[in-house]
């Protein structure tokens, strides 16, 4: 996977769950709204402070994870 650099993820920011450059936007918002049907100047006009290029770095990242495989472990 190619070094993503504006996903971070903080236990103390949104309980850790990924967000864009330590900010309280979530990946999770973002892709919530592309699916949604928002474009991307929709999204950078409701949150001014985002840029394109994390946008599609959010893109990058949902796809990198739905790409893992989860392998259900037998207990002992």
């Amino acid at each position: 996977m190619q070094n993503l650099t504006r996903i971070t993820r903080n236990p103390e920011v949104m309980g850790g769950k990924p967000c864009i450059r330590g900010m309280r936007v979530t990946v999770s918002t973002i892709i919530g709204l592309m699916a949604s049907g928002h474009r991307n100047s929709d999204i950078i006009k409701a949150y001014p402070y985002l840029e394109e290029a994390d946008i599609y770095e959010a893109l990058a990242y949902t796809a990198w994870r739905a790409e893992e495989i989860e392998v259900s472990l037998i207990s002992a």
